[in-house]
């Protein structure tokens, strides 16, 4: 009777496992600023390197890259980069970090 238990236990934990993940429980969409999250979505492909979101942004703004940030809005990753003008001014592009696409430019 004990060995007859163990499948039904072990399907029931299985399935309270999968519920609870992540994937299941929508973590990551509640997920902000956590460099965890930001790295498991760079991981799986979400978020683009860095380097070419910095090259989409300099191409709208040339300029001279003085603050980047990560953020999840509405369940989109968004980058929002500062960049310093030559003629002085500063700009503020948001880009959608799987996309490339400019969200906004300030």
């Amino acid at each position: 009777m004990f060995t007859s238990l163990r499948v039904p236990l072990f399907l029931t934990l299985l399935g309270a496992i999968l519920f609870l993940s992540p994937a299941a429980t929508g973590k990551d969409k509640d997920c902000k600023n956590s460099q965890d999250c930001a790295l498991d979505a760079r991981e799986q492909g979400r978020i683009r390197p860095l380097s070419e979101v910095l090259a989409a942004a300099r191409a709208v703004v040339p300029g001279e890259v003085v603050k980047v940030e990560l953020d999840r809005e509405d369940g989109v990753w968004v980058y929002e980069i500062k960049i310093l003008t030559t003629s002085g001014r500063r700009h503020t592009v948001e880009i959608n970090a799987e996309t490339l696409a400019v969200i906004e430019i300030d």
